[in-house]
């Protein structure tokens, strides 16, 4: 019964165990990198901004409205009168009799200040008419942005995607080293066993057993070193994703499943338009001719028709405010700006053909890219083939090692040579299929996939 309990207890705990460990697998560590990258988080909210600057563009279309108010109080009117004064004749109502009056009034001298203080506020409502072209030019760069920073965050989002993929592969590179050295391992502790029972029983020196002795600690150390480095990936690989570290993470991924160069092929000429380096500079060609168009319609008339409508206030006793309002047009022609002008638009002009330059030379420079990408696909495949043939003659010669030591044919310390040179092809066939993977990954990146 005891035995029983202790069965159904261990089976409980293994049952727990791996309900606690969270799978990951390739796709999803892709996804969370799109969603947590802070890079990536950064090129959308670039892009959110582009858009943000786009409607502000939009709004030139539409008229312009100001408003202002002042209020004033001065030391001393702004302006002043003086009316002198004296004898003024008195009217007797016919005007004849006006030149020979023989009846005065005297009136005094008088003084009079104005503009001692007033309130005067306005509204001005201004449309474009036609602005050059700016507007619209305007308008047509911000769409321009809203694309550049579209294909800015397929750039970023490729770069995480390249990022994660190798941090995940070499997390899943070093559980393969783990099981080859746990194979060593074993190997050695077989091996202990039958030297030391030959030593036991007189049949192989002390030495024998001290030479497996060592390569089991040098084992150890190299477990050890393993182990560190298998944290630290699977923390670079959780930094990246945007997710918290845990021991219990396990990766799903098989280094063996992948296909021939020739499945992922594709001509560059076909995929070369495609790539987001590409289609930014595209962008930026088109960029610099609308600049060197804004800069055109700066030495361009202005016309714009608007309406404005004022109240003024001198706070008189017994006088009123005014409200009164006018509708206007404007032209405004830069002429002296036409001298200096005609040789801007010149460099401007000269600076599209450069632009124009750049992208045929990076064009050149991404099919290499790409050629290049594809070479080291192949390179890969070919090394993996390689180390896989050497492998399996690394695998022969142990066998007969091994069968050559039981019959008392060699050494041990040859057996044990070929057993690390066995354990040696492995980690690098491991190491190769690695680099295969991240080579496909490459590939398909560089050609616009």
């Amino acid at each position: 019964m005891q035995k029983i309990i202790i069965v159904v207890m261990y089976m409980l705990g293994v049952s727990f165990h791996g309900y606690a460990q969270t799978q990951l697998t390739l796709e999803k560590s892709k996804s969370l990198a799109l969603q947590n990258n802070a890079n990536v988080k950064n090129s959308t909210l670039e892009l959110e901004a582009a858009r943000e600057i786009k409607k502000n563009a939009f709004t030139k279309y539409f008229p312009s409205m100001s408003a202002s108010a002042m209020g004033m109080q001065a030391i001393d009117p702004l302006l002043e009168t003086y009316m002198q004064g004296g004898n003024l004749p008195v009217y007797d109502g016919n005007p004849a009799n006006l030149a020979t009056a023989t009846q005065f009034a005297y009136m005094p001298d008088v003084s009079l200040g104005l503009l001692n203080q007033m309130a005067v506020g306005y509204v001005d409502v201004k449309q474009p008419v036609y602005a050059g072209g700016r507007i619209r030019t305007g308008n047509n760069l911000s769409e321009l942005n809203i694309e550049v920073k579209e294909k800015q965050q397929k750039l970023s989002e490729n770069d995480i995607l390249l990022k994660t993929e190798k941090e995940y592969w070499q997390v899943i590179t070093l559980q393969e080293k783990q099981k080859t050295l746990d194979s060593y391992i074993r190997f050695l502790d077989t091996l202990y066993v039958q030297v030391y029972n030959a030593y036991k029983n007189g049949l192989v020196i002390k030495n024998d057993l001290l030479k497996v002795t060592i390569k089991q600690s040098e084992l150890q150390v190299n477990n050890t070193q393993l182990q560190n480095g298998k944290k630290l990936a699977l923390m670079r690989l959780c930094q990246t994703i945007g997710i918290n570290y845990s021991s219990d993470i396990v990766l799903e991924g098989n280094l063996d499943d992948y296909s021939l160069p020739e499945t992922y092929f594709v001509p560059n000429a076909e995929v070369l338009t495609k790539r987001a380096e590409y289609k930014l500079l595209e962008k930026s060609v088109a960029a610099s001719k609308l600049e060197t168009k804004m800069k055109r319609g700066d030495y361009l008339p202005s016309i714009g028709v608007g309406v404005t409508g004022y109240y003024l206030d001198q706070f008189e006793n017994n006088i009123d405010g005014n409200f009164n309002g006018m509708v206007y047009a404007s032209v405004s022609v830069p002429i002296s700006d036409w001298w200096g002008g005609k040789h801007k638009l010149k460099e401007m002009k000269f600076r599209e053909t450069m632009t124009q330059n750049v992208m045929e030379d990076a064009s050149g420079l991404l099919n290499l890219q790409m050629e290049k990408g594809w070479t080291d696909l192949k390179e890969a495949n070919d090394k993996v083939e390689l180390i896989e043939e050497t492998l399996e003659q690394t695998t022969e010669n142990l066998k007969v090692n091994q069968d050559s030591y039981n019959n008392g044919l060699i050494q041990l310390s040859d057996l044990l040579e070929a057993r690390a040179l066995k354990a040696e092809t492995e980690d690098k066939l491991i190491e190769a299929k690695n680099q295969y993977k991240v080579s496909i990954t490459n590939y398909l990146q560089v050609t616009g996939r």
